[in-house]
């Protein structure tokens, strides 16, 4: 197992995500606890020493489970991460009962990884508000030593994660994103990097394999990685390009079943970062994915002011694309509860007048309506 220095720890390199457990018929909320405690023995004899779990995995059940998994192992053998549920803005004003049962629920007495969990459009408002004492509170259990490390996890905006750390950035130990070869322009991982290093803040990584969109390619994608590397496996090439990244100190995978572990800890048996000619293949094929999907809007915002509605043309584009290539998913709808209903896709009035001035001949007004009526199905 490869391992990383994260200030005084030894991290393993590969952490344990909690959120993609196996489930018994399919029940996401019935976590297979047989099957789950086999997958942490394997890890934990092979020197993942990370678990990744948070308020909300698996209906609630992923705290429980992964704390009764551990709680065979010494407590110094481990680090547990865990995170306060402000996707959920009904748990702003309850960060203390909270965090007091999720202590109860890992059977532990205190967290070596805390974080803000999933900062966005949605919550940052209500993040940043101090009469919710959030970060206050979290900062005095730091103090206390219930929690070893606070860091955050986004899903948002670089805007919206550059606001929190304006506020929070000082305090910030560590950074957790989705990243990966296909995110990296996409939704623009490569900035979100950038940022957070302008703070000397380390990336954690969520999504490696995209929800396991990368784990398989079209074949004449992986005959294209296969002439640079034959012997690699095309999951592993995505846990390649992370090792490449010099900001990037834990890679977290949320691993179903036995296989997906074992092959995992093979690919972190040893660092092969990729070179100059395997990083512009890996890049382009992820550019070419995205392609036979996505709009190609360049945000150049000649519709906008030819919209009679005042709509955000090129963010909704973006987050339509989105959800198109993602097949549907949390994020768009979650980026647009921040927006007023009138300034919503539905809103569009199918004029046209932004089609007239777009220099790549986007047909909006269908996309709109394309994306109003995912959203409602």
């Amino acid at each position: 197992m490869i391992y990383r220095k994260f200030q005084d720890l030894k991290l393993s390199a590969l952490g344990m995500g909690a959120m993609r457990l196996p489930v018994i018929d399919g029940d996401d909320s019935r976590v297979d606890e047989e099957k789950t405690q086999a997958m942490v023995d394997l890890a934990m004899k092979q020197g993942v020493n990370y678990y990744d779990t948070a308020w909300g995995y698996h209906g609630g059940q992923s705290e429980l489970v992964m704390g009764r998994a551990l709680k065979k192992y010494p407590r110094n053998s481990f680090y547990l991460a865990t995170k306060f549920p402000g996707y959920d803005l009904s748990n702003m004003d309850k960060v203390k009962e909270i965090f007091e049962k999720q202590l109860e629920k890992c059977g532990v007495d205190y967290f070596d990884f805390y974080l803000f969990h999933n900062v966005c459009e949605m919550n940052i408002d209500a993040y940043l508000d101090p009469k919710y004492g959030i970060f206050d509170y979290l900062m005095e259990q730091k103090k206390n030593g219930r929690i070893r490390h606070l860091g955050f996890s986004a899903h948002g905006s670089v805007e919206v994660m550059r606001r929190f750390l304006e506020a929070y950035g000082k305090e910030m130990e560590f950074c957790q994103i989705q990243l990966n070869y296909l995110d990296w322009e996409f939704q623009d991982a490569k900035e979100k990097v950038e940022l957070v290093s302008g703070y000397s803040i380390p990336v954690w990584v969520m999504e490696p394999l995209r929800g396991g969109k990368l784990a398989s390619l079209a074949k004449e994608d992986e005959e294209k990685l296969k002439a640079l590397r034959p012997n690699e496996k095309i999951p592993a090439w995505a846990f390649r390009f992370l090792q490449s990244i010099p900001q990037v100190t834990m890679v977290l995978s949320g691993m179903s079943n036995m296989e997906q572990m074992e092959e995992n800890i093979r690919t972190f048996e040893e660092d092969r970062p990729l070179n100059e000619e395997e990083m512009k293949t890996l890049l382009s094929i992820a550019h070419e994915m995205v392609g036979k999907i996505a709009l190609p809007c360049t945000a150049c915002h000649y519709c906008v002011s030819h919209c009679p509605q005042g709509l955000d043309i090129p963010n909704l584009l973006s987050l339509y694309n989105e959800h198109c290539f993602t097949g549907g998913g949390f994020i768009a709808p979650m980026a647009l509860s921040a927006i007023p209903k009138d300034k919503w896709p539905s809103a569009c009035i199918g004029c046209r007048s932004c089609e007239a001035v777009c220099p790549q001949q986007i047909k909006i007004s269908e996309a709109m309506a394309d994306f109003a009526g995912k959203l409602e199905g």
